[in-house]
């Protein structure tokens, strides 16, 4: 698409702070007006859209096409994709452990136990932990707080707590970031932990690096839309 407006700006709206381009308001894909509830992220969203060139190049909008997620998808049934996000808690990244080696094991033990123990107190629950990739059932009361804490959240919250929580195959990791409880880049490398030990072994594939490193910007944009959306 051409760029079609010379100016992008903010306008404070009875719901919340709107995004509007040449003085007309921005509508997602669905047509609702597009409209968020901080100032700091419609700020965002401006300045993506004043960044855009000849052509709008939609890849390069990563707050405008999560926030059309959250308005034209999320909005109308927020539990059906709050039931995907927290079905996550059942089968945790973190609860699932190396068998070896050592320095393997111990990696594990250093980044991920300690986001565990964050969530056991912040949630009030437990988790069984497993050795190797058979399933382990989570206790009852586990799944149920996690799920409610995925379910009280808005659909702003949930739009990038989606990204998060797919992207690192952890809910806890998702939830913690939700709530800035550790650093954006520590999170990801938690997720990522077996990658970055194998690099550490072997040495690193250029390509898998690469890879990874766009991953590593699409989670860290997931994590500066929560935060936006919040504060």
């Amino acid at each position: 698409m051409k760029r079609f407006y010379k100016t992008a700006e903010v306008a404070a709206t009875d719901g919340g702070f709107a995004v509007t381009l040449d003085g007309r308001m921005v509508r997602t894909p669905a047509r609702e007006q597009l409209v968020v509830p901080t100032a700091a992220l419609a700020d965002a969203i401006a300045a993506e859209w004043a960044a855009q060139g000849e052509e709008i190049d939609p890849r390069s909008m990563v707050m405008t096409g999560l926030t059309n997620a959250a308005i034209d998808q999320i909005a109308p049934d927020p539990s059906a994709i709050g039931n995907d996000i927290a079905a996550y808690g059942e089968s945790d990244l973190l609860c699932y452990r190396a068998e070896g080696p050592a320095s393997l094991v111990q990696a594990q033990i250093a980044a991920w136990n300690p986001l565990l123990d964050w969530a056991e107190r912040r949630h009030d629950v437990s988790f069984t932990l497993a050795t190797g990739i058979i399933h382990v059932a989570q206790p009852e009361e586990t799944i149920t707080r996690l799920a409610a804490a995925v379910h009280g959240c808005d659909p702003f919250s949930l739009a990038g707590l989606s990204t998060l929580v797919t992207m690192s195959g952890s809910l806890v990791i998702g939830l913690a970031c939700l709530e800035e409880a550790f650093p954006v880049e520590q999170l990801w490398r938690a997720s990522e932990l077996d990658e970055f030990w194998q690099a550490e072994q072997w040495g690193e594939d250029p390509l898998a690096a690469e890879r990874r490193a766009l991953r590593e910007k699409d989670f860290a944009a997931a994590a500066r839309f929560t935060a936006l959306a919040r504060n």
